[in-house]
């Protein structure tokens, strides 16, 4: 994959496929440790041991197909970029992927189109729970869907111009851009 944002885009579908109904990605530079830390955590129905201790296999996948390239192959980005890939879960508690990256690396995949990886899941699945924060230094940008619902009240937040209002705020909010 080219860039963070499908990364991250993949891992939330796979979190949806695990019956998340919540899915936080949160997005941390620190200029000072020349780190860059994408997370991922969701409410899904987790990973047992066996399946958690298989998770970089790329011939390994619980959905039917003969691989599961989305892991790895992040695995495989941040370790160039001299960073790590971890994952935590456990049965009925969730995911949690995190990902590290050496800021200053030639080998770190750009970030990418965040506010298209989030308009693909909003509209895509508009029952679920997302939440986007970024933090760089001092900025802080959090997004989250239910507050969004809240200001919609009754309309559906993945009507035609209730996603056009999001996709102007994103816009003109997200720090790190592509």
């Amino acid at each position: 994959m080219e860039d963070l944002s499908l990364h991250i885009l993949d891992i939330a579908e796979n979190s949806i496929g695990a019956c998340a109904k919540r899915i936080e990605i949160l997005i941390t530079r620190d200029a000072g440790k020349d780190r860059l830390r994408v997370e991922i955590n969701d409410d899904g129905r987790g990973m047992d041991r066996v399946t958690l201790s298989k998770v970089r296999d790329p011939f390994f996948t619980t959905k039917g197909k003969k691989t599961g390239l989305g892991l790895p192959f992040l695995a495989q980005a941040a370790e160039q970029a001299g960073g790590e890939m971890s994952v935590a879960s456990a049965p009925g508690k969730g995911t949690r992927v995190t990902a590290t990256f050496q800021w200053s690396n030639v080998d770190r995949p750009p970030l990418g189109d965040m506010v298209g990886t989030l308009m693909t899941l909003i509209a895509g699945h508009p029952d679920l729970d997302f939440l986007y924060e970024e933090r760089d230094g001092n900025r802080v940008f959090r997004f989250d869907t239910r507050e969004i619902r809240t200001e919609l009240e009754d309309v559906p937040i993945n009507t035609p111009p209730a996603l056009e209002a999001i996709r102007r705020m994103l816009n003109e909010k997200v720090i790190f851009g592509t």
